[in-house]
């Protein structure tokens, strides 16, 4: 019998591995509609849904291999970081599904959590006043107007699949809906901006890049604190700390 791998877990949700069958335990049911339409919807790879039996999705594992994972090496020729980039902007110039993900939150409201987080931060002393400030004033840049576009919306360099130069598949779609283009590049690239331009190549279009360390700073500045709760340490070499620090 195959070995049962818990791929990560916490109190909202757990993922585990049996041999090519993962198992997505998530007591949330309205997170696992979204995710099992938005797989329906995207025009591109994503994991066959084999069963659901709630609180359990199951999905077949795909082949290939992730890019590398945040605060380890990245891996790929460039070529494979650019096919990367052309499925991303694949998902983004397809129709706009009903559902505003959490990359299309409004700039009022981002702005004010942001505002919150930093303050408790530097209250709590997560992290020192000036690196907040620091990032606080780099994430401005992406507090502005976007055009909404099919967004992943949670596109972290660990759910993006690929073999040779081809990508294979694309999961973990559960904050998937209408959002703002770059956050989903800047989310990919987060930890490995020396492939930017590998990713912009494939995607095909020139991007405002104050924009991308903007969501950088944001993605960042917003997890910290969560991250540090949940068992997870962004402080890590290469995670989300080192990311904050990269801007001063």
């Amino acid at each position: 019998m195959d070995e049962v791998e818990v791929v990560v877990a916490h109190s909202e949700r757990a993922t585990l591995r049996v041999g090519d069958v993962f198992l997505k335990v998530d007591v949330d049911q309205a997170r696992v509609d979204v995710e099992v339409e938005a797989m329906a919807l995207a025009p591109v790879p994503t994991p066959e849904v084999l069963w659901r039996r709630p609180p359990v999705l199951a999905i077949a594992a795909l082949p290939g291999a992730t890019l590398g994972r945040l605060g380890g090496p990245s891996t790929g020729s460039r070529a494979a970081w650019a096919a990367a980039g052309a499925a991303i902007r694949k998902l983004h110039d397809a129709p706009l599904p009903e559902r505003v993900g959490g990359a299309g939150r409004s700039i009022v409201a981002l702005a004010a959590e942001l505002d919150d987080e930093c303050e408790s931060l530097v209250t709590n002393g997560v992290l020192p006043a000036g690196l907040v400030a620091r990032n606080r004033q780099v994430a401005e840049a992406a507090l502005r107007p976007w055009t909404p576009v099919f967004t992943h919306g949670d596109l972290q360099i660990a759910h993006v699949f690929v073999d040779g130069g081809e990508v294979t598949g694309i999961i973990d779609w559960s904050e998937a809906g209408q959002g703002d283009a770059l956050y989903d590049l800047a989310t990919f690239t987060l930890g490995h901006e020396e492939r930017l331009d590998d990713v912009l190549a494939g995607y095909g279009t020139e991007v405002d890049l104050d924009v991308i360390r903007g969501w950088w700073s944001v993605r960042s500045l917003l997890v910290v604190r969560w991250l540090t709760e949940h068992g997870f340490d962004p402080f890590a070499p290469g995670c989300e700390v080192d990311v904050l620090r990269s801007r001063m």
